[in-house]
């Protein structure tokens, strides 16, 4: 009888802890997840009561989550879009900026290319340019990575660096921002685009000028003073009538030590 009263106790109290998780479900851009997944892993420490699953898959991924309901927060490398206002304007969405990103231009360490200006990764991404040689490198053909088009960084790089031109039939489309870093450093002839703290040895960074004149690599000191020309904002989306359930976690991804582990993940903090 008593260990039956007991397992009854034990149980009830498992049903207690769990009934007091407050779980939280955040999806969306790759570019936001390394540094979601960071803070939600400090954030647990912190808060025993607190469960936070983080997902990427692409900011429009995220986005659309947010709207059929199967995730609380939506990361993003990009503002909403027009049509994506319109189907969330009943949910009346909160807009979060968690930090700062600077678009890192990617090639093969092989590339002899270590510079090149808006108007050639325009070139290149549109499919107006396809040799090396034709920016100071090697005879190579050039093969363009790119995000899917669920990507904010995919909308971002279109309109920001190619003058709002399409991406050439040519392009090869990765679905994760990992998969680019890995092709680039495999393929001598290749180039990419991704988010900053997705830089590591296996891959190239070039220098970019927007004027023709200045050329300055992508780093969170660039970013910082505003030399570094591809620069955007990473946004955290939710619905209002979900405040109450996420903003203690908001509220520390925006506090000094949330702020801290943006810059250490590889972004830039926005206080």
């Amino acid at each position: 009888m008593k260990k039956a009263i007991c397992l009854l106790a034990a149980t009830g109290l498992m049903m207690a802890f769990t009934v007091g998780k407050v779980e939280i479900k955040v999806k969306g851009s790759d570019t936001v997840l390394p540094l979601s997944q960071k803070e939600a892993e400090n954030y647990m420490k912190k808060n025993t009561d607190a469960s936070i699953t983080v997902v990427g898959g692409g900011s429009g991924i995220g986005i659309a989550a947010l709207e059929d309901g199967s995730t609380d927060i939506a990361m993003s490398s990009r503002d909403l879009k027009v049509d994506e206002k319109m189907k969330l304007k009943d949910k009346k969405i909160k807009q979060v900026i968690v930090g700062i990103d600077a678009l890192s231009i990617i090639v093969n360490p092989k590339n002899k290319v270590s510079q090149l200006t808006r108007e050639q990764l325009e070139g290149i991404f549109t499919g107006a340019i396809v040799n090396w040689k034709e920016v100071g490198g090697d005879d190579d053909k050039i093969i363009v990575y790119s995000r899917e088009s669920s990507s904010g960084t995919y909308d971002f790089m279109k309109e920001h660096v190619m003058g709002k031109k399409n991406y050439a039939a040519t392009v090869l489309s990765l679905p994760a921002t990992g998969a680019i870093v890995q092709s680039v450093g495999q393929t001598k002839g290749a180039i990419g685009y991704v988010g900053l703290a997705y830089l590591n040895k296996e891959v190239k960074d070039l220098a970019v000028s927007y004027d023709g004149k200045t050329f300055v690599k992508a780093s969170i000191k660039a970013a910082k003073d505003k030399t570094y020309p591809i620069a955007r904002p990473l946004y955290y989306f939710y619905a209002g009538d979900l405040e109450a359930k996420v903003k203690p976690y908001i509220d520390y991804v925006l506090s000094a030590e949330g702020q801290k582990t943006v810059e250490e993940v590889g972004y830039i903090s926005v206080k």
